[in-house]
């Protein structure tokens, strides 16, 4: 596996493809989610992801939420090998690229329910109640650096 991360404008076009075939697979495909995927955040977003065999098997998006650049969020987080130790692989990958290219003091992510124990193995603590976005229970979560 190949970890990369990305500014927008420095992926190539297969990349591109292969980043947006694999979020619709796990979200509209997988998880049936209706939602406008490509929402223009992309443009200002670091792109995290893994290759293998020129698919991208693991993926995740951060960018800036406040105008002091002191938080970033992450989000679109997807594996396509669930179970597999990819996911572990590419938030740890990802929070080293993030804090090398983004400088920021804190990454905060819209947390699935069910996988909020994961993300605390990564240090992440839950800061709201639940809340339901795109039909699926979520918390909001962070992560001081």
């Amino acid at each position: 596996m190949n970890f990369r991360s990305k500014s927008f404008d420095e992926l190539n076009t297969k990349e591109l493809y292969e980043i947006l075939k694999s979020r619709a697979e796990i979200f509209i495909l997988e998880q049936n989610i209706h939602c406008q995927d490509m929402d223009n955040l992309d443009y200002d977003s670091l792109h995290c992801f893994f290759v293998e065999e020129n698919r991208v098997t693991a993926y995740l998006r951060a960018f800036y939420i406040d105008s002091e650049n002191n938080t970033v969020k992450i989000g679109r987080v997807l594996t396509l090998k669930h179970g597999s130790g990819i996911g572990r692989d590419l938030m740890e990958q990802s929070i080293k690229a993030i804090k090398e290219k983004m400088k920021c003091r804190k990454i905060s992510m819209d947390a699935q329910k069910h996988a909020i124990g994961f993300y605390e193995k990564l240090g992440f603590i839950v800061v709201s109640d639940e809340f339901l976005e795109e039909g699926i229970v979520h918390v909001i979560m962070e992560l001081e650096l």
